[in-house]
């Protein structure tokens, strides 16, 4: 069993699993929009988000002069050159894949990688709304390979469902913030709660948690919920959970290893007789 987690928290430190549910939540959107996507933008979605994270992670780990607090910087800092060699095959393969994407999803893709790379160049500048940022090109990453191209009418539940998981995305990573405060301090990182601080980010917290289930209760009121509405609900109780039981599960970096395999969850939809 020890071994088993150890194995994950590598996956975890690579953000092998953060790549793996983007691509599960791009399939759960396909379904819902009715559309079929190719392999080939699914393995760039995937390489594209771990190349994200991994630039993001590598730069954090070589600003911190003394040895990084967290086990993911650490890592990086350790493996800084290694990884760097990793990443230039990921770009390359990434770029190759690129050729046989559909055109909307390349021309949009094109845009939505500008507007990242706008990001990293500013994120030191965004403070306690960098979670949010993230959170938005997390969420358009994942629609971009399905509401791009599909024939199916946009309504208000599909936008709510959308919003849903933007709003799942932003609590994961303030939440992750929250726990890892200390550390961001240490290592002169910013984050939305060495912005905001602990107790302002632990009630901020309770409002997402809030907001969503009131969505997803108007929702079973209205008699519109679906199975899309009960995944993402069960999302939302799980990080929820997390909140909850916070000093037991800040043993081995729990929370970080439940947190990002929540966006597993949507795969669920994938094996549903609908």
């Amino acid at each position: 069993m020890r071994a088993a987690l150890r194995f994950y928290q590598y996956v975890n430190i690579l953000s092998l699993d953060i790549a793996a549910g983007a691509v599960v939540s791009a399939c759960f959107f396909a379904k819902i929009f009715d559309v079929q996507v190719r392999p080939y933008g699914l393995v760039a979605l995937g390489l594209t988000v771990w190349i994200i994270y991994t630039v993001d992670h590598l730069r954090d780990a070589k600003n911190i002069k003394h040895k990084a607090s967290t086990q993911r910087h650490q890592f990086h800092q350790k493996y800084f050159h290694p990884l760097i060699i990793v990443l230039g095959l990921a770009v390359a393969l990434d770029t190759f894949t690129l050729f046989f994407i559909r055109r909307q999803v390349f021309q949009w893709g094109l845009i939505l990688l500008v507007v990242v790379i706008l990001y990293l160049i500013v994120q030191q500048y965004l403070r306690f709304l960098k979670e949010f940022f993230i959170a938005s090109l997390y969420t358009c990453g994942v629609l971009l390979i399905s509401i791009t191209i599909t024939n199916t009418d946009v309504n208000t539940t599909h936008v709510l469902l959308i919003f849903q998981f933007g709003m799942i995305a932003w609590t994961n990573l303030v939440l992750f913030s929250w726990f890892d405060h200390v550390f961001d301090e240490r290592d002169e990182q910013n984050s939305f709660v060495t912005m905001m601080g602990k107790r302002a980010t632990g009630f901020f917290l309770y409002g997402l948690f809030g907001v969503n289930f009131l969505i997803t209760a108007v929702q079973v009121a209205s008699f519109t919920a679906s199975i899309p509405v009960m995944i993402l609900c069960s999302m939302n109780i799980i990080l929820f959970l997390i909140f909850m039981f916070r000093n037991s599960l800040a043993r081995y970096d729990l929370y970080r290893l439940i947190g990002d395999a929540v966006f597993l969850i949507p795969g669920f939809l994938l094996i549903s007789p609908q």
